[in-house]
């Protein structure tokens, strides 16, 4: 089954003074979302944006805001982060003791409920939510810090969430966030992903709007294949 490739143009890695123009240019290359990575500085150790950045970014934003909370307490603030802007919620399995009822109430907030899962977390951590889930992040690096290299076992880890939710009946998109370049995005299409967050490998060229555009072309050819 050929599956949508999405592009998450990350703005992790994009100027702070000028997040406008970087969604701008990562838009003019074909973007179908932007992430966003909330972090709070205890699940992760970084502290990045909140609400009110979101806020003003959905005001400038023609694509989906795709969050992704890397907090404590992800409960605490979905709905803060709903209202501001976001149309996708991605929450870490690994702090969520009741993640059915989390994403639960996510979906009942009107957007897409999805989990991340850390790269030393096993896959078996997913299963009971198999078939509730609307999107899986798989982090390809340890959360917390952009320009990271890529972990290898990430691929073999997506073939088999992509085998489990397949199994589940479930449909749900899986995607891979850290070191994503044109280098892998082949193989990670081939091992089950379509939805790729990128950030150094886009905000990090001499030009974002090419770097998007190159990017989505190398992962459509990886789905032809």
């Amino acid at each position: 089954m050929t599956r949508r490739i999405q592009i998450a143009p990350s703005i992790l890695a994009a100027d702070f003074a000028a997040l406008g123009h970087a969604i701008a240019l990562a838009e003019a290359g074909g973007a179908d979302l932007i992430h966003i990575d909330v972090m709070d500085g205890h699940f992760v150790p970084n502290i990045t944006i909140g609400v009110p950045v979101v806020a003003s970014l959905k005001k400038v934003a023609k694509v989906p805001l795709d969050v992704h909370l890397m907090i404590q307490d992800p409960d605490r603030y979905a709905e803060a982060f709903v209202k501001a802007g976001a149309a996708r919620l991605a929450v870490h399995v690994e702090v969520l003791p009741h993640l059915h009822r989390s994403l639960q109430f996510i979906k009942s907030l009107g957007v897409e409920a999805g989990v991340a899962i850390n790269p030393s977390t096993p896959v078996s951590a997913l299963e009971e939510v198999a078939g509730d889930v609307e999107h899986v992040l798989v982090m390809s690096v340890n959360p917390g810090f952009g320009g990271q290299t890529f972990i290898p076992r990430s691929e073999s880890k997506i073939q088999a969430i992509r085998a489990m939710l397949d199994a589940a009946g479930n449909a749900a998109p899986i995607g891979v966030d850290g070191g994503v370049d044109q280098t892998n995005i082949a193989r990670l299409v081939a091992a089950g992903a379509s939805m790729f967050v990128a950030g150094s490998a886009l905000f990090g060229a001499a030009d974002p709007a090419a770097a998007t555009r190159e990017l989505k072309a190398a992962a459509m050819a990886g789905a032809a294949r």
